[in-house]
């Protein structure tokens, strides 16, 4: 008879090795750290360990937070990130004196971020870096003491001004995602076009082969429209009220002799 092929089973673990897995943080906190112990979900025996305020869950195989986690109200720091999270519980809401909360490199995506994330008023760092996250909730902007947001390496095209604009906000990291480019960024590649045409050598028409005429005829064509996209700011100003120095040779060469 043939096995049942299933995902990972995971480790399990007792309620004496979660005990033995807490440490005490240098500022006298109890951390709970079962980070790289190959787990699959959260055992419910943790729910013993409530009281703990710092929780290491990373670089495991979890692949869903159960809603129970509202049970740690003492929770002001927890890191989820390299796992196989698709979707956060709507109670981790209720985690309201959390700071820290960092689901990087997970399975995120837009449908995966609850609207209550915003409940968590005192949040000060938030990292949903390294997922596939199309949009976000512009209720984020609730989030006001938020001074750290990591959105990098996702498939974000815009951003909610209300997260832009948050008060206390210090860094927000979104590179590598594919925003539109900008005004400057299109300016530039425009130039560089230009610049790249305007290397090519001069020759004489009569030096050159039908064919050859045609394409250098189409590179001009294709230079001069390049030129008329330039915004104005970008030409050189022309001075119409000097004299070129041959000009002014020209009136004083009877002085010189």
């Amino acid at each position: 008879m043939a096995k049942k092929k299933g995902g990972p089973k995971g480790k399990k673990i007792t309620l004496k090795q979660a005990k033995n897995s807490i440490k005490i943080t240098f500022d006298g906190k109890r951390r709970l750290d079962l980070s790289k112990v190959g787990i699959v979900a959260l055992p419910k025996c943790l729910l013993k360990l409530c009281d703990v305020e710092e929780m290491d869950l990373s670089r495991n195989l979890i692949k869903k937070v159960p809603e129970w986690i509202q049970r740690f109200q003492n929770l002001r720091w927890l890191d989820l990130h390299s796992n196989q999270i698709e979707k956060l519980p709507e109670s981790i809401g209720k985690l309201q004196g959390l700071l820290h909360l960092n689901i990087s490199n997970n399975k995120l995506t837009a449908n995966g971020i609850p609207m209550e994330l915003s409940e968590l008023k005192n949040l000060r760092l938030l990292n949903l870096g390294l997922n596939t996250i199309e949009t976000l909730p512009s209720n984020l902007g609730a989030l006001k003491e938020l001074k750290e947001i990591g959105l990098f390496d996702n498939q974000l095209t815009s951003l909610p001004t209300s997260i832009v604009k948050l008060p206390k906000l210090k860094k927000l990291n979104t590179k590598r995602n594919p925003f539109p480019p900008t005004e400057e960024e299109l300016e530039k590649e425009q130039m560089d076009k230009i610049k790249r045409v305007e290397s090519l050598y001069l020759v004489n028409q009569k030096d050159l082969c039908s064919p050859c005429v045609i394409k250098c005829q189409e590179e001009r064509k294709k230079m001069n429209k390049l030129t008329s996209l330039v915004p104005p700011k970008l030409k050189k100003p022309i001075f119409t009220n000097l004299v070129t120095p041959n000009s002014t040779a020209k009136e004083t060469q009877a002085e010189w002799r």
